[in-house]
């Protein structure tokens, strides 16, 4: 993967500390974008909608600074048990979602888009880990709720935070339920950029 040029669409601390940890150090443009997602629209297209709209606003505000045709990096993550979950509206939505998952397994669906500026390459592609919670109580469900950590996430956890003691095992990629499935990425940039 070159190394230089590289544009991530999003300020999340775990797709940055992801990219230092392979050597990137990314310019950083997050995607300030309706999040709405079209109705009827599965996990899969879902994500990949939403990673796309990211990159194609990050690559109009580069287009403005005549940044040479750098390539761009937006993700999207959703979970998914009988209908998308995005992250949580307040509290009460977190503790809801969280309960509703509870001993049970669910699907992580990430979406990546890699885009070059002003070229036609826009390949976007996903990603999809099953995660199978341990049971849990409602006593230590709130004792979460009370740390930060549920707010900003999809499905209001963090695996490789707080919560991940809940979590009995996966199927698939860790990085994926972090947001930013760093083996698949790799492997489609040097199938792109070959």
């Amino acid at each position: 993967m070159n190394k230089k040029n590289i544009i991530l669409a999003s300020s999340s601390q775990r797709r940055i500390d992801i990219m230092h940890q392979h050597g990137i150090n990314p310019a950083i443009f997050p995607a300030d974008v309706d999040e709405t997602i079209p109705e009827g629209a599965g996990m899969e297209d879902a994500v990949m909608y939403l990673a796309l709209k990211k990159a194609l606003f990050v690559e109009q505000m580069v287009l403005k600074e005549n940044h040479e045709h750098p390539v761009i990096i937006a993700a999207d993550t959703v979970v998914y048990k009988d209908k998308i979950i995005g992250k949580p509206k307040d509290r009460q939505d977190a503790y809801d979602t969280l309960w509703s998952l509870r001993a049970k397994e669910h699907f992580v669906a990430t979406g990546v888009c890699i885009l070059q500026a002003e070229t036609s390459i826009r390949h976007c592609f996903y990603e999809i880990t099953k995660v199978f919670f341990k049971d849990f109580t409602d006593q230590e469900l709130n004792a979460y709720l009370d740390t930060s950590e549920p707010y900003d996430k999809a499905g209001s956890y963090a695996i490789q935070g707080k919560f991940g003691q809940y979590v009995d095992h996966i199927e698939g990629d860790l990085n994926n339920v972090i947001g930013f499935p760093w083996d698949r990425i790799e492997l489609e940039f040097n199938h792109i950029f070959k």
